[in-house]
């Protein structure tokens, strides 16, 4: 109630600044009706073109910067998605008045509103099918908040102008209101002609500078005081020669108003030619006054049937328009059929299901850019919308319900090859064990998904007993492998030749060193598994080369990876080994991609805000270094492929040596 309260403040106070002026007004507007043709209702029942000019003009003359509403374009607020629109209201609010967006501010909460309650029905269903209550369902949109923020700027904006202009509306209007009262009183003062006539003068000066007032009693008051302008000049028993003169001025002023007019039939742009008629309307009403009666009627004509005539251009307009909407119906009700087939045929293959919500998703973004369709058509076409798309994700959810339920079943498979890995972790038995180990990670491998929320943490444990068992087995293997001591001893001395390096402060010579040092390094092999520490001694005091030498983070990276490269390809089960690797990678270049395209959607929010805002600054610098990040485990990515190609190509030949010796 509040709101609707704050939201029709100005009509409030416009009702009131009409009711205070009522018995001003009535009776004198009463008295006008049928005294000249300009005031005449059309007789053909159909809406004046003229009142609507009328009204157009009394809302622009409540305020002059409020003219500026019609040269604001609306835009297709249906076509945007939520975030879109809350950017378009808050440009609005930031850079226009506040008072000459209401129209544009009304779209946009309309469609927001629409579009916002199918989005929260859509996040209950989804709640509601993964076993929770209606009544615990919450949900907190920060799209949602950013829009009642700038919507509530816009009120309070709103309010505290209609506050500011109410007081100077009704002053205005009381000094109008004095002046009519001043021009009935000059029919009947006895005085000097001139003296009159001048007094006349002066209170049109006065009237033309008299401020704005409320639009309700805009076109009443000039009405009256129209109508005792013609009194004075008709009744009133002054000198013909200067009441002639003033006809004379006004007839050839009002002709050049028509023959504007006349014009404005041929303006290609329709918007253009009914703003410059709605201001020669405006003109034609408070700038110049009468004419003599014998012309009145015929330029009055003349003037309607111009407007008439642009009238006339309009509803042809609007009839084309209608004929846009009903293709866009029946565009929107092609799509709406195409959801519900969808829906009907729901996919219970996951991958499939997916590419089905892509689908979804690009028809839903269809619906909302085929435009506008016929007014009383709207809601209908919308009600149906929505359901074909609730019914999809209603069954969509129904099938993710039972996944969820096989997922359980996965679950508890793999909680047994857990607890059997647990139970061979620490035997020493290793021809017996190996192989048992090695089918509990082949037959984890058949199993389907498991819950997300219990995936990692059951696959770390699973990983954990694995790699405890298998390092045992290295860790046996490396304690009587005396290459890889004696590797380990050259590993640690060269560590010393190492630290004692210095740079020559030539930086290609310097970097030509480096490399050669990581070369020597990785010609020395693997060193015992207990003992790998010092390969991360190696890297710190890299580290701390290339940070002299300002080498980029992701060139060092690649430099040092090729010693990862290597004991790759050298592990025991190298395969294994490529497998994990890639698996880490792949991981990390969708947390980067992720990231990157999270941030770059935040930046949309501050589409207004200058690059130096240090917000605007953050974000985009944290872009950049993801952007890095992904480079970096890209170029990884690819030496590793590199990595199993040459392995692979390798077993083949030798493969296929050993069939040729066979044979």
């Amino acid at each position: 109630m509040q709101e609707e309260k704050d939201d029709n403040l100005q009509e409030n106070v416009e009702e009131q600044n009409s009711s205070e002026t009522t018995n001003t007004t009535s009776g004198l507007e009463k008295s006008t009706e049928n005294s000249t043709p300009e005031t005449a209702e059309d007789t053909n029942g159909e809406e004046s073109i003229h009142k609507e000019i009328d009204e157009e003009n009394a809302e622009d003359a409540e305020d002059t910067n409020n003219q500026q509403r019609h040269e604001i374009p609306i835009l297709d607020y249906h076509s945007m998605s939520m975030e879109n629109l809350v950017g378009e209201l808050q440009r609005l609010v930031r850079n226009e008045k506040v008072q000459a967006i209401k129209k544009h501010v009304e779209g946009i909460k309309t469609e927001f509103d629409l579009k916002f309650q199918e989005f929260l029905d859509q996040k209950k269903e989804e709640f509601i099918a993964s076993g929770g209550n209606e009544i615990d369902f919450r949900y907190n949109s920060v799209t949602k908040r950013q829009f009642n923020e700038v919507y509530g700027d816009y009120r309070e904006k709103k309010n505290t102008y209609y506050k500011s202009l109410e007081k100077s509306l009704n002053e205005n209007l009381k000094n109008r209101l004095n002046l009519i009262e001043n021009l009935k009183g000059l029919v009947n003062v006895e005085e000097d002609i001139n003296t009159t006539y001048k007094n006349f003068k002066d209170i049109q000066e006065q009237w033309r500078n008299a401020g704005p007032i409320p639009r309700t009693n805009y076109n009443d008051v000039w009405k009256t005081y129209q109508h005792h302008i013609e009194i004075f000049y008709d009744f009133l028993n002054i000198n013909r020669e200067l009441r002639d003169l003033d006809f004379k001025h006004n007839l050839e002023e009002k002709q050049k108003i028509v023959e504007k007019a006349e014009e404005l039939g041929s303006e290609p742009d329709l918007n253009k030619a009914f703003r410059e008629l709605q201001t020669l309307h405006k003109i034609w009403k408070e700038d110049i006054g009468p004419v003599g009666k014998d012309h009145r009627e015929e330029i009055w004509a003349r003037f309607s049937t111009a407007t008439k005539v642009l009238h006339n251009r309009r509803q042809e307009y609007y009839i084309e328009q209608d004929k846009i909407y009903e293709k866009n119906l029946e565009v929107k009700k092609g799509i709406i059929e195409e959801i519900t087939v969808l829906s009907k045929n729901v996919s219970h293959n996951h991958k499939q299901l997916q590419q089905q919500i892509k689908t979804l998703e690009s028809l839903r973004e269809s619906f909302f850019k085929a435009g506008k369709v016929p007014q009383k058509e709207n809601e209908k076409t919308w009600a149906l919308f929505k359901e074909a798309v609730r019914e999809f994700n209603r069954n969509k959810n129904s099938f993710y319900k039972n996944l969820k339920k096989e997922q359980q079943i996965n679950l508890d498979k793999k909680r047994e090859l857990l607890h059997l890995a647990i139970s061979l972790k620490d035997s020493e038995d290793w021809d017996s064990t190996t192989p048992k180990m090695k089918r509990i990670q082949s037959d984890w491998k058949k199993i389907g998904h498991v819950p997300r929320k219990y995936s990692d943490k059951i696959w770390n444990e699973f990983k954990t007993a694995c790699n405890h068992y298998f390092d045992r087995v290295h860790a046996v293997k490396n304690k009587s492998n005396k290459e890889e001591e004696a590797n380990y001893e050259l590993k640690n001395a060269f560590l010393e030749k190492l630290k004692a390096f210095t740079l020559s402060g030539e930086r290609n010579e310097d970097l030509t060193a480096i490399k050669s040092f990581i070369a020597e390094w990785k010609s020395f092999g693997r060193v015992p598994f207990n003992k790998k520490h010092i390969n991360q001694k190696f890297n710190k005091i890299l580290d701390a080369l290339f940070n002299k030498l300002d080498v980029s983070r992701q060139e060092s990276e690649l430099l040092k990876y090729g010693n990862k490269i290597q004991q790759l390809a050298n592990s025991q089960d190298n395969e294994r080994a490529i497998y994990n690797e890639r698996t880490f990678i792949r991981k990390k270049i969708k947390e980067s991609k992720d990231e990157i395209r999270q941030l770059e959607n935040n930046l949309q929010f501050f589409s207004n805000a200058s690059e130096d805002n240090p917000l605007v600054k953050e974000v985009i610098k944290s872009v950049q270094k993801h952007k890095d990040d992904l480079a970096t485990w890209t170029e990884k990515l690819k030496k590793l492929n590199v990595l199993e190609n040459n392995l692979n190509k390798e077993e083949s030949e030798a493969n296929g040596a050993t069939s040729s010796e066979e044979e």
